[in-house]
């Protein structure tokens, strides 16, 4: 019983202190990719992450080699990794982490492994236009949330964080790479739908593989137009048993959107 209150406090204190955390440098020995480094987060409240050989192969199906990428909401780049192994070092993958702390962690996971991967980190977030905002997170040291501008679900910690229409900044510095933008990845705390409406057009121009979540916050309505934006910009979805799985099941009619109460989701241009 002691040890357990210790530990609870431990965690509370953890969680209302603010402190800067580094990072461990892990070793994955991946059968077809050879060794891959990662820089693990050492936050208290940052799960262990790993990067499977089965996970990038899921990946390879939608992303060749030379493709460009983009992925949104890439928190320490452990999302970003198998995208960027994916499109090798010809490729190229623009990593989107608006939280600074966060960020420089995924700054360290761009630079490893550069002879297999191509991976450009962007301190920002995709926002309808340039302007600041502020994150609410749940923990002093900014780990968990990114809700932007509600105090919810606990979220009492305020980040002001840049925001950025990722149209306009991908065709003012990415022009010659749009035509070959094969896949998009969109984790936004419950936000992915807006930030879809911003780049509309340039999916539906390159027909971009979308990968994003169902989050568990959203209300049924949210998951209906969710559905409904996809659908009619003719992508067909798939929820995947995990974040990089080959087990699809089709979504073939909006209210397979209400369950489970949260998920990731395949979107493939029909």
């Amino acid at each position: 019983m002691f040890n357990y209150i210790k530990n609870k406090l431990k965690k509370y204190k953890q969680r209302r202190t603010f402190q800067e955390y580094g990072f461990k440098l892990k070793t994955f020995h991946l059968p077809d990719d050879g060794e891959i480094q990662y820089a693990q987060w050492t936050h208290p409240f940052e799960g262990e992450k790993q990067i499977d050989q089965d996970e990038v192969n899921f990946i390879k199906n939608y992303i060749k080699p030379g493709d460009f990428v983009i992925d949104i909401g890439a928190h320490t780049g452990d999302s970003t990794i198998p995208l960027a192994l994916a499109a090798g070092s010809t490729g190229c993958v623009l990593a989107l982490e608006p939280n600074k702390y966060v960020f420089k962690i995924l700054e360290k996971n761009a630079a490893l492994n550069s002879d297999k991967t191509n991976i450009i980190p962007l301190n920002f977030a995709s926002t309808i236009k340039n302007e600041k905002l502020t994150f609410y997170y749940s923990d002093a040291s900014f780990c968990n949330g990114g809700d932007p501008g509600l105090i919810k679900k606990n979220h009492l910690y305020p980040l002001e964080v840049e925001g950025k229409n990722l149209t306009n900044y991908l065709k003012s510095n990415y022009a010659d790479l749009l035509p070959r933008l094969s896949f998009l990845k969109v984790d936004a705390e419950g936000f992915d739908k807006e930030i879809i409406k911003t780049v509309k057009d340039l999916l539906l121009k390159h027909k971009t593989t979308l990968l994003s979540e169902c989050y568990v916050g959203l209300s049924p309505e949210d998951r209906f137009e969710y559905f409904e934006l996809l659908t009619t910009m003719g992508y067909q979805l798939y929820r995947l048993d995990g974040l990089f799985s080959n087990k699809m099941t089709p979504i073939d009619n909006k209210t397979k959107m209400l369950t489970p109460k949260h998920f990731d989701f395949l979107a493939l241009m029909k």
